[in-house]
């Protein structure tokens, strides 16, 4: 498994964790003697499992000769349900009231919101108002809508809890920042201040505490893959400690075992293993349900940004040996997505049978012209693809439009072709070119509407099994870097790229001609005079 070195086997293997100077012990003893409103030990006691024990101890224990932490920086990544937050506020009261603590320092809880940030804070309010020596030794203010802060007032100690503006944030010194649920935070200035201002301070320490998030090109994505290297040796900063609790991409999230591997809670009680078990039930069948229960349950980072629209194994599932031979006689819509250089051009054919069911099957046409170059910067086979025939690559910088309107006239002449759509906007030209012609060309213009039913129409053919194609590498392709967003007041899909560098021109296409076979027989009606409207024929 490619996590398989990544995963923190030292929390469970009882190896010596350094603690020279009696740091680590006396950490774990300080904690022990908080309570917690929601424990159930004698004198609600707060409670360290043996995994949050292993990593206070690993955090506080190694020391540098003259008593410095090694460990600055943590990336605590463990799945929903874990009592992280308990775990941070209690790191951030061992800073705030405890032995950890500088005088005059500065503890900060930052979230993305002020919701999120006073959860956090809330807990480790909740902490101090279960002792009554503690609750005379601090000042908590927590009046709504005001800044929420905890002075400890014999070292004039502050914990604060921010978010959002990261100006607000300059000028400060924390000695402890607990950066909470980065994979949800907007921009980086909260970031860069916080960061910059804990570069003031010798000891300080950053905890980045969060569940698995989404997307490639993000701040939490950029800390994620660092944590990740240094977890599996690749890069050596022995003062930064990756702690990820994650399963890997190709594991069976439906298996028990794997999900107590990655949720060191469950041995103790949480999260709850019957709760999870209804998720993943509901999951079996929901594909944006399946990627949550992966995403915040299991910890797997989705690298697409938003909900895939697509059931990848229920596509994988529906491949055939196709003939396209035995295709002649059926009704065959094309959809026809056009480009210049950057993207694809494609054209896919669907061919309703009379089951209901629809076999599709794409022509993709690549600019030639620095093919090497456009295979790096979009991390596809290009070259493969065109030696095995999945792709047409034309000379040059720019697909020449004839060639495309030379492959549809081909397959008008070999296929019951009843509408070849069309969005107008790159395709004017070829449109009414074919339709001089006399091929059925219709207008499909690429708006919300008409590609949020279209979006529609092939989710539920992809995902109720009523697709077949061949396999074919690069539509495969296409279809798995589709992200959606839904609209909750018109109930609309739109279908985005995962990331800029993905292609998802085939399934724009399929999408268009899946679409059109599914309207069936009220094409036509639809389309009469759409032409005649637009242009002069």
């Amino acid at each position: 498994m490619t996590n398989a070195s990544a995963y923190p086997d030292w929390i469970y293997d009882d190896s010596p964790i350094p603690d020279p100077m009696g740091y680590g012990e006396r950490a774990v003893q300080f904690l022990r003697r908080l309570r917690h409103p929601n424990s159930d030990a004698p004198r609600r006691a707060f409670q360290l499992a043996p995994f949050q024990e292993r990593i206070v101890r690993r955090i506080y224990g190694p020391r540098h000769t003259n008593g410095r932490r090694i460990v600055q920086n943590v990336f605590l990544l463990v799945p929903r349900g874990n009592r992280k937050t308990s775990l941070a506020a209690a790191l951030a009261l061992l800073h705030t009231i405890g032995p950890e603590h500088v005088p005059a320092g500065q503890v900060i809880f930052a979230a993305a919101d002020r919701e999120q940030a006073g959860i956090g804070f809330r807990e480790a309010a909740n902490v101090i108002r279960e002792d009554k020596r503690l609750i005379a030794a601090t000042r908590i203010y927590d009046a709504f809508n005001s800044a929420k802060q905890i002075v400890f007032n014999p070292a004039k100690v502050t914990l604060r809890a921010i978010s959002s503006d990261g100006g607000a944030a300059h000028g400060l010194t924390p000695t402890f920042t607990l950066i909470d649920e980065i994979h949800i935070w907007k921009g980086r200035d909260l970031w860069e201040a916080l960061r910059s201002g804990a570069a003031k301070v010798d000891d300080s320490l950053t905890v980045i505490a969060t569940t698995a998030g989404r997307g490639a090109e993000t701040l939490a994505a950029e800390q994620y893959e660092y944590a990740r290297r240094v977890a599996l040796g690749e890069i050596s900063n022995p003062a930064y400690l990756p702690i990820l609790f994650a399963a890997d991409s190709d594991e069976d999230w439906q298996d028990e075992d794997v999900w107590h591997r990655v949720n060191p809670g469950l041995p103790h009680g949480f999260p709850s293993l019957q709760g999870m078990r209804a998720l993943a039930k509901e999951a079996e069948h929901r594909p944006a349900d399946r990627h949550a229960f992966l995403q915040f349950n299991l910890n797997v980072w989705q690298a697409n940004s938003r909900d895939p629209l697509f059931d990848m194994a229920t596509y994988d599932h529906r491949t055939f040996d196709l003939n396209l031979a035995e295709m002649e006689g059926l009704p065959c819509y094309l959809g026809v997505d056009m480009s210049i250089s950057g993207d694809l051009t494609a054209i896919v054919a669907a061919w309703r049978h009379d089951d209901g069911q629809i076999t599709i099957y794409p022509w993709f046409f690549v600019p030639g012209e620095d093919l090497k170059g456009r295979s790096d910067r979009d991390g596809l086979p290009y070259e493969v693809w065109r030696d095995e025939g999945l792709i047409n690559v034309i000379p040059g910088p720019i697909i020449d439009p004839t060639m495309v309107e030379d492959t549809i006239r081909e397959l008008c002449a070999t296929y019951d072709v009843e509408e070849i759509a069309f969005d107008p906007h790159l395709a004017r030209a070829t449109m009414q070119r074919l339709y001089d012609d006399g091929l059925p060309t219709v207008e499909f213009r690429q708006t919300p509407l008409n590609m949020g039913v279209a979006a529609g129409d092939l989710e539920r053919t992809v995902n109720g099994e009523l697709i077949r194609h061949s396999g074919h590498a690069a539509l495969r392709q296409h279809f798995d870097s589709v992200v959606a967003s839904r609209n909750q007041t018109t109930g609309l899909t739109r279908m985005h790229k995962s990331k800029k560098t993905d292609r998802i021109d085939g399934a724009i296409a399929s999408a268009m001609a899946v679409s059109r076979a599914c309207a069936g027989e009220t094409n036509k009606s639809q389309y009469s005079g759409v032409f005649a409207e637009i242009f002069t024929f």
